[in-house]
């Protein structure tokens, strides 16, 4: 039964992971799709445990990993990382990179609708496996295969993060240097009620810093934010 795998044998499919099992049924119990067990009745096992198991032990060695390597990064900043490293959209990436839709074990009916390239399939499986690996080898072996998989996405995340949250950053850069937050004043709004332009200006540790304007205070602030950082040297962070 541990041994009908579809296409990618499990010596492979451990090569592309950078983890080689000792107890390979955990890696099969991680590969069974739902729809497989509820058509074949000798398989009294799926992977939504280690799916739950795996989405767990992930967030922990991810939270870890950026706490160590973002000293300088605060809480929310820290928690906008996480989430876009194990994200479905991230996951199901790193699954079609080793393989892991072509492994997969689905039923007949979901493998007819496109369940193999699935993005919630193959995320899914993805932390199955993650889980599977935890089980046979802990938190170390968890770590192992986060740093091949999963690391390299984190490339590029941090600026992206900052284009994304320029206020945030901001305030992170003003409570280190200067221990106070950016205060934002509107300094005027021109055009029509329905096609406004706030005008807004940042000033940090009593000088201004940046000004932005936008359809919205919000957009606007976001541009004074930029601005600012533009001042600072902060652009590429």
């Amino acid at each position: 039964m541990f041994g009908r795998l579809r296409k990618t044998p499990h010596g492979e499919l451990q090569k592309a992971i950078g983890y080689r099992f000792r107890d390979a049924k955990l890696l099969t119990m991680a590969l069974v799709h739902r729809s497989f067990r509820f058509e074949n009745n000798e398989y009294d096992f799926d992977n939504q445990r280690l799916e739950f198991l795996g989405d767990a032990v992930l967030g922990l060695v991810s939270a870890s990993h950026l706490y160590d390597s973002y000293k300088d990064a605060d809480e929310g900043t820290l928690t906008h990382l996480r989430s876009t490293v194990a994200s479905g959209k991230a996951l199901a990436k790193v699954a079609r990179q080793v393989g892991l839709g072509e492994s997969l074990m689905l039923g007949k009916g979901e493998e007819q609708s496109g369940g193999r390239h699935r993005e919630s399939n193959l995320a899914d499986v993805l932390e199955s496996v993650i889980g599977a690996v935890y089980l046979d080898g802990g938190i170390k072996a968890v770590d192992k295969v986060f740093r091949k998989l999963i690391l390299p996405e984190l490339e590029g995340k941090r600026t992206s993060v900052w284009a994304e949250n320029p206020k945030g950053r901001l305030q992170e850069i003003a409570q280190r240097l200067w221990q106070c937050s950016p205060h934002y004043r509107t300094t005027a709004e021109k055009g029509p009620s329905h096609a406004k332009v706030f005008m807004i200006e940042v000033i940090v540790n009593g000088n201004p810093m940046g000004r932005g304007k936008g359809a919205s205070k919000r957009e606007a602030e976001a541009q004074a934010a930029l601005d600012a950082l533009e001042r600072l040297g902060e652009q590429s962070l």
